[in-house]
């Protein structure tokens, strides 16, 4: 195969994900990129291309840009490891993949093995290439950069990005001189990732920390890892596998972080051998949950039996009650982010009927039946965990803390308690978003009823229901949503590095964007559309966001 395939689109939520699919083999194999992709732009590599050849003769290869990179939807900038899960999720329901092998690359290793043990039964086998656990300095985890480190990187992307000056040797030592290489791997990076959202997504990576979860991968693994590689440790790829039981590790010679270069023929073979000889017939009866359970505090005001609002909420976040009484409740969710948003929004819920809630939140193995969920150990550790919580305060296990990065919420060390079938210590985090700093009381019916399970995606859907109002801001944002403004500004922040302003600009100028591309209006009409009431002003920020002005894009 010489040409580039059709990209298409599917919604993970409300957001487009790009994806293509080639190859004629009878598997299906999911490709998760590291940090930033643009599967338009790989096909601009004839050694990648060489390498996805390869891999399409005994496989169905799916390719996808993440959320907020690529040809995906850009105007989410930070994105949590559980999102991501959702967009694999749903290019492989688009194409009517049940089960399909996982190949993470770097990055894309954590949420590929996430992804493995959340949902066992669509995964095959889980591949992976350069893959890390945590990506801070720990003593346990010793070969992650320090912060200094990490500061460099910033600094490269704040002052270098897409240029020459972003140490892009070490990823692929054996290409340094290749001028032409080189400068398709710059170009990638550029077009996969605004400095911002490279900044954002780096940052955000930075705090990631799956080494809690990799017990809990049961499908057959194969990790692979260069024995020279400057960005991830060897000893990295052995930690791993180590933690995987069963996993089958690789070391390979070489320095290239880059799986396409370097000797990518001992690479194709262990992945092909890897890939024929798994059997997908497995089915699991365990995976991965997080579990949210909560006291139930009424007033002497409460008369309203606040069952039913608590599994409206519960259901809107995709969760599901498992045991419920007067006193408590248990509910399972597929991801940390879900449960932590879903109680936040309950204590709020609760608090109008008068109600308070004490919330834990924990993240564990268990069966996939509701029937068998709780156990007495599991039950246990729910006492242990509810016992320190104080009304209206949510408190996360560590392993929640380090899956809840991108997800809009301080966590702060609360204490430790005993974990009670192990003895371990296990530490507790307190969970706020910036709602709770400051309550503010709206008047009911100015709220719009929100749709979504996530904060963001109801803004944005308000912001663009309002696109081509001039007049619409910030302030006619917070009536809608039934937000303070203060409180908007401060979540959008922390989700998208954006303020209010700036993310209904981002919007508007993306979907001029669009309009352009279908190429059917003229530059001051689609400027109109957009909420621009002044075509030379609306230029001028498309050019400063786009780099290119909206003529010469109709052109």
């Amino acid at each position: 195969m010489s040409v580039k395939p059709n990209t298409k689109y599917t919604k993970s939520g409300r957001i487009n994900i790009a994806y293509q699919v080639f190859g004629s083999g009878p598997i299906d194999l999911v490709y998760i990129p590291g940090w930033v992709s643009n599967i338009d732009w790989m096909w601009a590599c004839p050694e990648l291309v060489n390498f996805l050849q390869e891999l399409g003769k005994i496989c169905r290869v799916v390719l996808f840009d993440k959320r907020g990179t690529g040809l995906s939807d850009r105007v989410v900038e930070l994105s949590t490891l559980e999102e991501r899960m959702d967009d694999i999720r749903a290019v492989m329901d688009d194409i009517g993949s049940e089960k399909a092998v996982l190949f993470g690359h770097s990055e894309g290793g954590c949420v590929s093995a996430l992804f493995a043990a959340t949902y066992p039964n669509r995964v095959i086998s889980l591949i992976s290439f350069g893959i890390f656990a945590k990506r801070r300095f720990a003593p346990e985890y010793p070969w992650a950069p320090t912060d200094e480190e990490r500061q460099a990187v910033y600094d490269m992307i704040e002052n270098s990005w897409g240029s020459g000056k972003m140490n892009l040797e070490s990823l692929a030592p054996t290409k340094a001189n290749d001028d032409i290489f080189m400068d398709w791997l710059a170009n990638y990076f550029r077009s996969g990732a605004s400095p911002s959202a490279a900044m954002v997504l780096t940052k955000m990576n930075t705090e990631v920390d799956i080494i809690n979860i990799l017990g809990s991968i049961k499908v057959p693994t194969l990790i692979m890892q260069r024995k020279h590689d400057i960005d991830v440790k060897i000893e990295e790829g052995r930690f791993i596998a180590d933690r995987i039981k069963g996993a089958k590790f690789v070391e390979l010679e070489g320095s290239d972080h880059l799986f396409w270069v370097g000797d990518t023929s001992s690479v194709l073979d262990e992945m092909k051998a890897f890939i024929t000889n798994v059997k997908s017939e497995a089915v699991y009866e365990e995976r991965l949950f997080t579990l949210l359970a909560a006291k139930i505090i009424p007033s002497t005001r409460a008369s309203t039996n606040p069952q039913e609002s608590i599994r409206s909420l519960v259901i809107q976040y995709r969760g599901q009650i498992v045991q419920y009484n007067r006193e408590t409740f248990t509910a399972i969710f597929e991801g940390p982010s879900k449960a932590a948003h879903c109680g936040l929004d309950l204590i709020e819920t609760l608090h109008r009927l008068n109600y308070q809630l004490s919330i834990g939140i924990h993240i564990k193995e268990s069966p996939s039946d509701e029937v068998h969920f709780i156990n007495d150990q599991t039950q246990s550790l729910i006492d242990a965990i509810l016992r320190p919580s104080e009304p209206n305060q949510i408190l996360v296990t560590k392993p929640v803390k380090f899956l809840l990065s991108g997800a809009g919420l301080n966590l702060l060390e609360h204490k430790t308690i005993t974990e009670p079938t192990t003895g371990d210590l296990l530490s507790l985090f307190k969970v706020t978003d910036h709602f709770e700093a400051e309550r503010e009381t709206f008047d009911s019916n100015q709220r719009t009823p929100l749709k979504n399970d996530s904060f963001l995606e109801n803004v944005l859907q308000v912001i663009e229901k309002n696109l081509s109002d001039e007049f619409f801001g910030v302030e006619m944002l917070c009536r809608e949503i039934g937000v303070s403004e203060r409180q908007v500004q401060r979540k959008l922040k922390a989700i998208t590095n954006k303020s209010p302003n700036q993310l209904i600009s981002s919007v508007r100028l993306h979907r001029a964007k669009e309009l352009l591309f279908a190429n059917t209006l003229n530059v001051s009409e689609i400027a109109f559309r957009s909420g621009f009431s002044n075509p030379s002003y609306f230029s001028k920020i498309f050019k400063r966001e786009f780099g290119t002005s909206p003529s010469e894009l109709l052109r």
